[in-house]
């Protein structure tokens, strides 16, 4: 059983406006939230839309997206934006290739933020190289943040699924 279901088409309107939604609502979460969405420690709250391409693929550009504009945020800025969003788009395709088989949608989501979590490498790689952070305990610090974010926003998702049909 796939969660996805699979077409051919092109995207329409629709498919657009609903990747509109979620590129808008990860910046919002993220910006309100931006006092503890950068930096060393970090909670990101708007990560718990990585878990929407697991449902649909047009959600991997959507979350890369709104990384990319909430990236500009950064205290890093410009590197933020490119580095966050292609290494978004690389973990999110990452995700989707290795839980495409797995039907336990709580399995896939539980593999999800154990991938990110792990990726949290290259936040630590961009604050050790401009700030002179110390890069494993940074490394450990975010990916703890990483999953904690992932947990209670993957919760979330998990609820919302649970009334909406995210695979539409």
């Amino acid at each position: 059983m796939h969660l996805e279901k699979s077409s051919a088409k092109r995207w329409t309107t629709t498919d657009t406006a609903k990747m509109a939604v979620v590129t808008g609502l990860y910046v919002a979460v993220t910006i309100v939230l931006s006092v503890v969405s950068f930096g060393a420690i970090q909670f990101r709250l708007s990560e718990m839309f990585n878990y929407l391409p697991l449902f649909n693929k047009r959600y991997t550009i959507a979350v890369t997206l709104g990384v990319a504009i909430a990236n500009l945020a950064s205290p890093l800025g410009i590197v933020d934006v490119a580095l966050g969003s292609i290494s978004t788009l690389i973990v999110l395709l990452i995700c989707r290739a290795v839980t495409k088989n797995i039907v336990s949608l709580k399995k896939r989501m539980i593999i999800t933020a154990l991938i990110f979590a792990f990726s949290m490498f290259t936040v630590a790689g961009q604050l050790s190289f401009f700030y002179h952070a110390p890069f494993f305990f940074n490394w450990l610090i975010i990916g703890v943040g990483e999953l904690l974010s992932m947990a209670l926003g993957g919760g979330l998702i998990y609820l919302i699924n649970q009334r909406i049909d995210l695979t539409k």
